[in-house]
């Protein structure tokens, strides 16, 4: 099948992969910064932004099927990769097949989940996307404050308030307008599990970074992702929560241009480029309130679309 992606830059290339609900624009706050030493192939998976749903099944394994496909149309094989949430477990599924990838940087991987972290996982992440839709309609608005931002992204972001507007109201958009949502949210948390790749067996550099504050893929799956992955380098991501790429842009693009070039680097190098803690305010009390008030709003938005749909 065609993928719709998009390719800037110039330098060697780098495929870079979103995660569920995602699009390519999932990488905007990454890619004046990787774009100034690449060129950057940010595709949309099947289902997703532009690219049309696969005719089969969504797994894991058949999206890897299509990059793989897509990389070979392109002659793109063997190219170096960073992988964000379901998009980083991708790219791990893709290096443990081997012959496909080089270099690659998972961040905040999924499907490292074991016990009750797994209807942890699927049902608050359903919860959060039907919310997301039922809100559609005053998202721009709710996106536009920071105090609507850090009511209705805290599961996502450790720092909502700083983020983007556009970007943000970008990735409520696509949350929302994803096909396949449902069906890869359920085989992501029930699916088959994540398989490893024995030490010594990866040729390229592996680096797993993780969040601190992900409250998506929590931080105690990291150990699990790096026993599934001997050979992987594990980076903690201060203050950050599921994405990196929102939270930590600088420190996320450092980390990523330090592993491309497969030099040694230290952690406390990468961690230079962080954004320092959340100064103390009055943010938590208005939050709070605020995230009331959306869920309140979206529990209504979200019954009268039932009770339209079901009249």
């Amino acid at each position: 099948m065609a993928l719709h992606y998009i390719r800037q830059g110039a330098g060697p290339a780098l495929l870079l992969v979103h995660g569920i609900g995602g699009s390519w624009r999932s990488w905007n706050p990454l890619l004046d910064a990787l774009t100034a030493a690449h060129e950057v192939i940010a595709v949309d998976l099947p289902g997703h932004g532009a690219s049309p749903p696969l005719a089969g099944a969504h797994t894991i394994a058949t999206l890897a099927d299509a990059l793989t496909a897509f990389l070979t149309e392109h002659d793109l094989l063997g190219i170096d990769a960073v992988g964000s949430s379901m998009g980083a477990r991708l790219v791990l599924e893709l290096a443990r097949r081997g012959g496909v990838l080089g270099a690659v940087v998972a961040l905040d991987p999924g499907g490292f989940w074991a016990g009750w972290e797994v209807p942890f996982f699927y049902h608050s992440v359903a919860i959060s996307q039907k919310l997301v839709t039922a809100l559609q309609p005053v998202m721009p608005a709710l996106m536009s404050s920071a105090v609507g931002r850090t009511a209705l992204l805290p599961q996502f972001s450790a720092r909502p308030w700083a983020l983007p507007t556009e970007h943000a109201q970008n990735e409520m958009y696509s949350l929302a307008h994803t096909p396949v949502f449902g069906e890869l949210l359920d085989t992501l948390a029930h699916g088959p599990a994540q398989q490893g790749a024995p030490a010594g067996s990866l040729p390229a550099p592996l680096v797993i970074g993780w969040g601190q504050q992900d409250r998506v893929c929590l931080p105690a799956q990291a150990a699990r992702a790096v026993a599934k992955f001997p050979d992987a380098r594990l980076h903690w991501f201060a203050n950050c929560g599921h994405f990196p790429q929102w939270d930590q842009p600088a420190e996320a693009a450092r980390l990523i241009l330090a592993t491309l070039r497969r030099e040694p680097f230290r952690d406390q190098d990468i961690a230079r480029f962080a954004q320092p803690p959340a100064p103390a305010r009055a943010v938590p009390t208005t939050a709070i309130i605020a995230s009331l008030a959306v869920a309140a709003l979206g529990s209504w938005l979200l019954y009268r679309r039932q009770k339209a749909a079901g009249s």
